[in-house]
């Protein structure tokens, strides 16, 4: 790999910004009180830090719901601070990626006010209005994802606007030339200032269907099914022309050179590829949330990696995703002994792993009553599990008072921090934290596990095995994907490099293996 490919390499950290640590006693997390921590994001290991969203915005939507591109929000801090934060990571090495959210704008930006103001203003096809429908209603029958009709009637207008998620989130037109020139200049205002990269929101719904085609039914619906899912989405989601806006995207990126372009995308496993490009690069790394979606067992899992590296086009390169502001929290899914099989499983597999600030010390969904709820998807289409703020609760970093997080009230509950916190895990050395520690500094000394080839054994008996291979270099992975011990029958020996209960390493083995209940183990095969 040469040093434009750094993205290959790297571990990438996800920090919501409002949730990670507050400097000045509003509850909310801020650039400032994520200066403060930059020394612990250096310990850590990771050498990619991916920010969402800290541009002016109401915070409707965890600032998904953008005022202007282009600026710091008050709430957040400055641009200075912002330039202190970037200078201050690049000097220790780490890569900082910011959300870039092509699809939408804020109902309070300049641009749209002056789009709602007349059909006859310069910008008044920079969004998606449509004349209505012969009764009166809505042009058609799109759903915004955050529940009821994806249109709203603008009285000023006399039309209709479309938003695929809040009301308050008109969605821009990206077929308008003026459009696309306008947020290509916002990315290189970023890049310019010095950011390593994106990651690129709701990136497979930036076209919709020029003639405003009726979505289907979706067949496979139930009573049980969230209101937005009830129809398929096939004429707003994943249009050909997306794939053009997308290219473009990348073209932009790669004006800068050494620069990443992470996206988010929809769809089954077997789509994801088409994300990639073929003779028009599009995303270096199209967001695989498998992991987090596959049922946790060895046969499971081993059928979910072999269905995603091959869905993907030769060459590519894979990723890992194992949380985000967006899912539920992995550890409450499977537990804290399988966190540990976890966090060895993605810092091991070839490809670039991503994990939410959390995940590495085992944050769970935090409950949260139904007076503190903040985010819309519950509001407004509750009762289905939608609700994100579980997993957006703050960083808990001791056990004082709102956990070190903030002097004031955190914006959301935070949970038990008396059971799991940062002072803590890193006072145990055989924490789950120091586990995520030791294996980010072994991928980064041992180049064989961001480098080298993936090869799959069969899985038997609850255990997860494949081998990391560069040269004459093997290293072997197993994983027991069980609450009790498990036998792995293989010929040869090696060196034990690490198990993920930290309590023996540097030993000689030779097959057969007992791996104890829910343990991990990484041997350097002899040669």
């Amino acid at each position: 790999m040469n040093n434009s490919q750094w993205w290959k390499r790297a571990v990438i950290y996800e920090i919501a910004a409002v949730s990670f640590q507050d400097s000045n006693g509003d509850g909310k997390g801020d650039l400032p009180g994520l200066k403060r921590r930059i020394e612990y994001i250096r310990w850590l290991g990771v050498d990619t830090v991916w920010l969402t969203p800290i541009f002016r915005s109401p915070f409707l939507d965890l600032g998904y719901d953008i005022v202007d591109f282009c600026s710091v929000d008050p709430t957040f801090g400055t641009l200075d601070d912002f330039d202190q934060i970037l200078t201050e990571l690049h000097n220790n090495n780490i890569h900082l990626i910011l959300d870039f959210v092509p699809n939408h704008t804020s109902d309070r930006h300049a641009w749209f006010g002056e789009s709602r103001s007349s059909r006859s203003n310069p910008r008044h096809d920079w969004y998606i209005w449509a004349d209505p429908a012969p009764n009166g209603g809505p042009p058609n029958n799109w759903l915004s994802r955050f529940g009821g009709s994806a249109w709203e009637w603008d009285e000023g207008r006399r039309q209709y606007y479309y938003h695929s998620f809040l009301v308050q989130q008109p969605d821009l037109n990206w077929r308008c030339a003026e459009v696309r020139a306008a947020m290509f200049d916002v990315m290189r205002f970023w890049l310019r200032r010095g950011v390593d990269g994106f990651r690129v929101d709701a990136s497979a719904v930036l076209i919709k269907d020029d003639l405003l085609r009726d979505n289907p039914k979706n067949q496979r619906g139930g009573k049980n099914t969230p209101p937005p899912e009830r129809l398929k989405p096939v004429f707003t989601d994943d249009r050909p022309e997306t794939m053009d806006s997308i290219e473009n995207i990348r073209a932009v990126i790669d004006e800068f050179g050494d620069r990443v372009l992470a996206g988010e995308v929809q769809g089954e496993i077997t789509r994801i590829g088409h994300f990639y490009g073929n003779d028009r690069p599009r995303f270096h790394l199209p967001l695989n949330f498998a992991l987090i979606d596959s049922e946790w067992d060895a046969l499971s899992l081993q059928a979910m990696i072999d269905a995603y590296l091959n869905a993907i086009p030769q060459g590519a390169w894979p990723d890992w995703i194992i949380g985000g502001h967006d899912k539920k929290r992995i550890a409450s899914q499977i537990g804290q002994p399988q966190a540990r099989i976890l966090a060895m499983l993605f810092l091991t597999l070839k490809g670039t792993p991503f994990f939410f600030a959390g995940d590495e010390i085992g944050m769970e969904q935090v409950a949260i009553p139904d007076e503190r709820v903040r985010d819309p998807f519950e509001k407004l289409v509750g009762g289905y599990g939608l609700n994100r703020d579980p997993e957006r609760s703050p960083m808990p970093w001791d056990h004082s008072s709102n956990g070190g997080f903030s002097s004031g009230e955190p914006w959301l509950p935070m949970g038990d921090i008396a059971v799991r916190n940062v002072e803590m895990l890193k006072a145990d050395e055989r924490s789950l934290l120091w586990l995520y520690r030791r294996l980010i500094g072994l991928r980064h000394q041992e180049t064989i596990l961001s480098e080298g080839a993936y090869e799959p054994l069969r899985s038997r008996n609850d255990v997860l095995a494949y081998k990391r291979v560069q040269g004459q270099d093997e290293m072997l992975v197993l994983l027991n994907l069980a609450h009790e011990p498990r036998q792995w029958e293989w010929q040869g020996n090696g060196t034990l490099l690490l198990s993920t209960h930290l309590d023996r390493d540097e030993q000689p083995l030779e097959g057969p293996t007992l791996l104890r209940s829910d343990e991990g183990l990484i041997i350097r095969l002899a040669q």
